[in-house]
C-alpha cells in the first residue's frame, strides 16, 4: 500500500508531491497492475528519459518479482535508467533504438520467457483506477488541474477523480497520447531537452518541469498540478 499523496503550496498553486515516491506517481499506476498478475517477470519499454523504468523498479522490489527494462542504448545511459538498474532493474539497451524498436524487441523478449508486457505509460483500467483513488483520497476539490501528459493516462485517471474541474496537459514526447477533455498545450522542446524554467520544488526537468513556464503565466490562483517525479 503506498502512502497518500503530500501536498504543498508553491507560489499560489496547489502541488501533489508525488516526487517524494522512489519511483513517483507511476508506482501508483504500475503497483496495482503488478498485483493482479502471476507472473515473475515484468518488461517495459522505456523512453530514455521515461519515469516509468524507476518505478517498475521498485515495484518489482516491493512484490519480490523481476523488472526488466528496455530503453535506446545511449553513449551515456540517462540518470533514470541508472535509477532503475539501482534499484534492482534488469536493463537491455537496445542500438539505434528508436521507441518502436525498443517496443518491438520488449514484445519479442516478453513472449519468449512467459513474461508480462506493461503497456506504455501503464495504460490499464487497474492503473487508472489506483490513480483516480489517491486524488480523491486528498480530499481536495480543484477547479483546474495542470499534469504533463506522455501517453495521457494521469490526466484520463484524474478527469475521472474530479469530474467537475478544468483540465490542462502538457504534452512532451508522444504527440498521440490521449488526454481526454483536457485542454492540450504541447510543448515545443524535444522530451530529452531540459524545461528551462524550473519550479521552487524537485520536479523532472525534461518531464513535469515543463509544465511550469505555462502554469505560472496561466493558471488561475489555487489551481492543482500533479508533480510525477523528479
Amino acid at each position: 500500500m503506498l502512502p497518500a499523496p503530500i501536498i504543498e503550496q508553491h507560489a499560489g498553486i496547489v502541488v501533489v508531491r508525488d516526487d517524494l515516491l522512489p519511483g513517483g506517481t507511476k508506482m501508483r499506476a504500475i503497483l496495482p497492475l503488478m498485483q493482479a498478475q502471476a507472473a515473475g517477470e515484468f518488461v517495459y519499454a522505456s523512453p530514455a528519459q521515461g519515469y516509468a523504468q524507476v518505478a517498475m523498479a521498485h515495484c518489482a522490489r516491493l512484490l519480490g518479482r523481476r523488472a526488466t527494462v528496455f530503453t535506446a542504448a545511449r553513449q551515456q545511459p540517462h540518470m533514470l535508467t541508472v535509477a532503475a538498474a539501482q534499484a534492482g532493474a534488469n536493463i537491455i539497451t537496445v542500438p539505434c533504438g528508436y521507441l518502436s524498436v525498443v517496443q518491438a524487441r520488449a514484445r519479442a523478449y516478453a513472449a519468449e520467457r512467459g513474461a508480462f508486457l506493461v503497456p506504455f505509460g501503464a495504460d490499464d483500467a487497474a492503473s487508472m483506477q489506483a490513480i483516480s483513488a489517491a486524488a480523491t483520497a486528498t480530499g481536495l476539490q480543484p477547479q483546474e488541474v495542470w499534469s504533463v501528459a506522455g501517453s495521457g493516462v494521469l490526466t484520463r485517471a484524474l478527469q475521472r477523480a474530479w469530474p467537475q474541474a478544468r483540465f490542462v496537459a502538457v504534452v512532451v514526447g508522444k504527440q498521440g497520447g490521449d488526454t481526454g477533455r483536457a485542454r492540450r498545450i504541447v510543448h515545443p522542446l524535444p522530451f530529452e531537452r531540459q524545461a528551462k524554467v524550473l519550479p521552487p520544488f524537485p520536479s523532472a526537468p525534461g518531464y513535469d518541469a515543463k509544465a511550469w513556464e505555462y502554469i505560472r503565466a496561466e493558471a488561475m490562483p489555487g489551481a492543482l498540478f500533479w508533480n510525477v517525479g523528479a
